[in-house]
């Protein structure tokens, strides 16, 4: 019998009907306590050989509807290797309706907005970092639902480096990248984490938002708020978990920021920066310009004439992590962007945007660091 299920970490599904291999109609839960929704993860049971189509409806309301057109869902039979499967949108139909299609080779495949970043998998790359030499772990403080707010420091220069990522938990690239760069900066033998680990010190926030992340939301922590709007006065009752790293970063000070996302819409990779900022410096105009001219010559896969545009004069939104850290520490800080489609300019077939280049961008992002850490400060 053919099933759909979604009861799992980071799971989001609600099933409307499920009765043949060309009957099924499944719409997406919203994030609790808030109309963002955009996320979805789910296993389709009992279809091997079966040439499935699988309606998502009413999806022209989802958080970003930009995002739609040209998408590709992710599948996977093994949870490990994850693929793109045909998939097309009608913005007239039922209020918008994404229809997957797939021919699964066994009786289980996962299908996902992207690839899945389990709280699980977190644990191992947190327990897994912390055991190499070098590297120390602690807990900046617990989220709403009592999950603990994982940093890893790494290195003992006098640069203070901040490396954070999903706080909006759907953004599961954001983690992917996460994974890469701390793979690079751990390694004994790398020039590029040599110097690094010598010039700075790391701290690294590989998920700000584990209660999101756990419950299958696209956007928000347990309490239905955004994250990356509370960084002007964050409060223990709405967010705690942006409380923790603010608080930890005043401690430390801050040097360079990059907080890392991804968007629904923009098939490339890109950097927003901190323009208009209140007290913004040409100092931290020049750093911003030099690390997005180096990272784009050392990977094809970033570039830089397709982005946000940048806020006027006085204009920047303080509520933003980028803006509020580059404000607050006169510092270079960044929102780096990956996508949920492709890369236009380097179209994969297979995989699209995946784990495997998310990993490989975090590792690029250390290296045009290398470059620009004596500048820092």
């Amino acid at each position: 019998m053919i099933a759909i299920d979604a009861g799992f970490d980071s799971g989001n599904i609600i099933v409307r009907r499920c009765t043949a291999r060309d009957d099924i109609e499944l719409a997406i839960a919203r994030d609790h306590l808030s109309d963002f929704f955009q996320w979805f993860h789910f296993r389709l049971s009992g279809a091997a050989g079966q040439a499935c189509t699988i309606r998502l409806v009413e999806v022209g309301g989802a958080a970003y509807p930009g995002g739609w057109p040209g998408y590709r869902a992710c599948v996977s039979s093994d949870r490990q290797a994850w693929t793109r499967t045909e998939t097309r949108y009608d913005a007239n139909a039922e209020g918008g309706t994404l229809t997957i299609s797939v021919t699964p080779a066994s009786d289980q495949l996962w299908c996902a907005y992207f690839a899945p970043y389990s709280l699980e998998r977190h644990h191992d790359l947190i327990a897994r970092a912390a055991a190499q030499p070098g590297v120390r772990a602690d807990v900046l403080g617990h989220s709403l639902d009592g999950r603990p707010i994982d940093r890893l420091r790494v290195g003992d220069g006098p640069r203070q480096i901040w490396l954070y990522g999903r706080q909006h938990p759907g953004e599961t690239m954001a983690e992917w990248w996460m994974e890469g760069a701390l793979a690079r900066l751990t390694d004994p033998a790398d020039p590029v984490a040599r110097k690094l680990r010598q010039q700075a010190s790391f701290h690294i926030v590989p998920n700000v938002n584990p209660d999101g992340s756990f419950r299958g939301h696209l956007r928000t922590n347990a309490a239905g708020v955004n994250l990356n709007r509370e960084w002007h006065a964050p409060s223990p009752e709405r967010s705690p978990e942006v409380l923790a790293v603010l608080a930890a970063m005043q401690a430390s000070g801050v040097d360079f920021a990059l907080d890392v996302h991804g968007d629904e819409a923009i098939p490339h990779v890109f950097i927003a920066g901190f323009e208009g900022i209140p007290s913004i410096s040409d100092r931290q105009l020049a750093l911003l310009g030099d690390y997005k001219a180096r990272l784009e010559r050392l990977t094809p896969d970033f570039q830089t004439r397709v982005g946000y545009p940048a806020a006027g004069p006085g204009r920047a939104n303080l509520t933003m992590s980028t803006n509020a850290v580059a404000e607050r520490f006169g510092c270079l800080a960044m929102t780096l962007e990956m996508p949920f489609k492709d890369n236009a300019d380097l179209p994969d077939a297979a995989a699209g945007w995946s784990p495997e280049r998310s990993k490989q961008l975090g590792r690029d992002c250390l290296a045009a660091l290398a470059e620009v850490v004596g500048a820092l400060r």
